[in-house]
């Protein structure tokens, strides 16, 4: 669901952070690489969090989305079937406030999604 207004959320880093560790924990799981954390609460009107990472092929970055989708759903939330999947080059799980994009490498280079997001705070999800 879209946020009504530009403002931050009321779900701060703290809240967020145990949701952001699992989302990573799982995609680490799936040996997902370089793991990024965006905060994009002052920037984005569709979520707080990007979970950016990547996997070396189409059926890695579909076995770690389908891990961070199940994973999120046996924790009691409601994760809609992730975007993408089809090819498997780019796969987008909506939590709602935190969205996660996997990416197969060269997917991830050419888009450069870091880079368009770049006002976004990076932060440490550890």
């Amino acid at each position: 669901m879209a946020k009504q207004n530009s403002t931050p959320r009321k779900s701060s880093l703290a809240i967020a952070k145990k949701t952001i560790s699992l989302i990573a924990e799982l995609a680490l799981d799936k040996k997902a690489e370089h793991l990024v954390v965006l905060d994009v609460r002052k920037l984005a009107n569709f979520c707080d969090y990007f979970v950016i990472c990547s996997g070396n092929s189409d059926r890695q970055v579909k076995a770690i989305a389908d891990n961070i989708r199940e994973g999120l759903q046996q924790e009691g939330r409601y994760i809609p079937r992730p975007q993408g999947l089809k090819d498997s080059k780019w796969v987008i799980v909506d939590g709602g406030d935190i969205v996660t994009h996997v990416f197969e490498k060269e997917t991830r280079e050419f888009y450069g999604l870091e880079h368009l997001w770049q006002a976004g705070k990076k932060i440490n999800w550890e």
